[in-house]
This record gives C-alpha cells, sequence and structure tokens, in this order.
C-alpha cells in the first residue's frame, strides 16, 4: 500500500484511497493474532476481530456485487445478505482464509466501481436513490468505524485489563 496519502487532486483518487486505507487499517487490527484471539468475544455482539473482517466482505458484496453490479447472490463469492450472517465465521476459516476473502471482495469491488462514474445512481430500496459517491463514501465510513472497533478489541486483547 503506498504510504502517501492522496490528500489533493482528481475527487475519486482521494475517495479511493480513503477507502482502501480504511480496508487496510481493519485488516491492520486483526494481523497477527493468533486464531484464538481473532475469534474472542470481549463484548455481548457478535463482534470479534474476525467476524469484523468476514463483515466488511460482505458490505463490499452486498454494495458493489449485489447492488451496483446486479448480481444476484448465488453469482456473488460469498455471503450477501444484508443480516447478521455478514459476522458468521465458521471454524474451518483462518484468520488468514477472512483476510484473504476480504481483500478479494474489496478488489472485485474496485473492478465494478470502476464501472461507474461518481455520478451514476440507481435506486436503492432502503436508502433510495444514491450514486457510486454515496456508496464509496459509505464504505469509508463503515471500515473507518469498524477499525475503531477493531482498535479497541486489539487493545483489549494485547493489553487485557487485570
Amino acid at each position: 500500500m503506498n504510504t502517501n496519502p492522496i490528500a489533493s487532486g482528481p475527487e475519486r483518487a482521494i475517495i479511493e484511497d480513503m477507502l482502501d486505507r480504511n480496508r487496510e487499517a481493519l485488516i491492520d487490527t486483526a494481523r497477527g493474532l493468533s486464531e484464538g484471539d481473532a475469534r474472542r468475544r470481549l463484548v455481548a455482539s457478535l463482534t470479534t476481530p474476525i467476524s469484523l473482517l468476514k463483515h466488511a466482505a460482505a458490505a463490499e458484496r452486498i454494495w458493489f456485487q449485489r447492488f451496483w453490479a446486479g448480481l444476484d447472490e448465488s453469482e456473488c463469492d460469498g455471503y450477501s445478505r444484508r443480516d447478521v450472517g455478514t459476522f458468521a465465521v465458521t471454524d474451518d476459516e483462518s484468520l488468514a482464509d477472512v483476510i484473504v476473502e476480504f481483500e478479494r471482495a474489496s478488489q472485485r469491488s474496485r473492478t465494478i466501481a470502476s464501472r461507474f462514474d461518481l455520478d451514476d445512481t440507481k435506486e436503492n430500496p432502503r436508502e433510495g436513490i444514491v450514486s457510486m459517491r454515496w456508496t464509496l463514501l459509505l464504505m469509508i465510513q463503515e471500515f473507518a468505524r469498524h477499525a475503531g472497533h477493531g482498535d479497541i478489541l486489539r487493545e483489549q486483547i494485547d493489553k487485557p485489563l487485570i
């Protein structure tokens, strides 16, 4: 990843760079954890370091594969329903597997997004008419929020309270 943020220039380049930085920040909250620590339940919800990545991969599919590309659920490369199943990680999935899954979903999202202009719009049953710009900004918000969740979980795992 480029260590120098794109802070000026074309709007799309800035937005895409910010999104990629938030994707990487989310991955970094889990990178290097043991399998047990990646699955540790430290809050009442299903939120664990590994489940945040699983959820993020599903969000990529929901918005880019299902919504923008118009793919059927069966055509997506993984879970793509808007429900708590986005946090479900099976016992046979490793942290490395889920990171690769998120990276693969992110790459497919980049490819799909590149087919649209920022001002292109589609009707969404929940949000109304949304633009590609809005979708990219939504993903920045989503992944930044979850990277914050991951940071807190990582702090609890790395330095547990006595």
